[in-house]
């Protein structure tokens, strides 16, 4: 980008801040959030914090919620029958998340 390019930004960024059109963002005034950030491969960084910034979560990520909440029902089901449903859900949650890891290790 050009030095022109990069100072009418700049520019147009000042103004804006002026205006006070930053003044309500969501999150003003707290540090970022980058956990997870450096954890993904670089090649996925971009688009993890876009759809973490869209309030869209990787499969990935909603497969370990899932199991997590049914590992937090298991801990205070009471029926034994229910319990089995419970843990055979958690092996296919587990099951369909190594199975997106290792597709996703394979690219």
């Amino acid at each position: 980008m050009s030095d022109g390019n990069e100072r009418g930004i700049e520019k147009a960024i000042e103004e804006a801040m002026q205006r006070g059109e930053f003044d309500d963002l969501a999150g003003k005034g707290k540090p970022l959030d980058l956990s997870g950030y450096f954890d993904a491969p670089e090649e996925q960084r971009v688009a993890h914090m876009l759809l973490r910034n869209a309030g869209i979560q990787p499969q990935e990520i909603e497969l370990l919620n899932r199991i997590a909440v049914l590992e937090k029902e298991i801990s205070a089901c009471q029926d034994e029958s229910r319990r089995k449903k419970i843990l055979r859900e958690i092996e296919r949650q587990r099951l369909s998340f190594r199975l997106l890891v290792e597709r996703a290790r394979k690219r």
